[in-house]
């Protein structure tokens, strides 16, 4: 999968889902928005969140299969085994209102999960 930021900022957050990494359940970020262009490579076995940092954001995604709902697995992104530092301010300060889906808010613990 690969993520960018065609308006406004995201934060990324990806997580290492594969058992035999010796990163295994840890976490890294990046900022992907409009101004740097960044994008995000996710091989397999690799999870990510992202958080708009700005209302009216949109992110594009480039896949190599067609999306599978039900080969989503989803691991709630507030779960305090993950310990993500998430942003509590916007790219202009402001500060940030989490609204998770209700996919994100049944999601399982990652102990749950793995």
């Amino acid at each position: 999968k690969y993520v960018t930021c065609t308006r406004g900022a995201f934060l990324d957050v990806v997580v290492d889902l594969r058992k035999d990494s010796p990163t295994y359940g840890t976490w890294d970020s990046v900022l992907i928005d409009d101004v740097d262009r960044r994008a995000v490579y996710l091989p397999v076995g690799l999870g990510h969140a992202i958080l708009s940092l700005e209302d009216h954001s949109t992110v594009m995604y480039l896949c190599s299969l067609e999306y599978t709902p039900g080969a989503d697995r989803d691991i709630h992104p507030l779960d305090p085994d993950l310990a993500i530092d998430w942003p509590t301010r916007g790219r202009d300060g402001t500060p940030l209102t989490y609204q998770l889906s209700d996919k994100d808010a049944a999601a399982p613990a990652f102990k749950d999960w793995a």
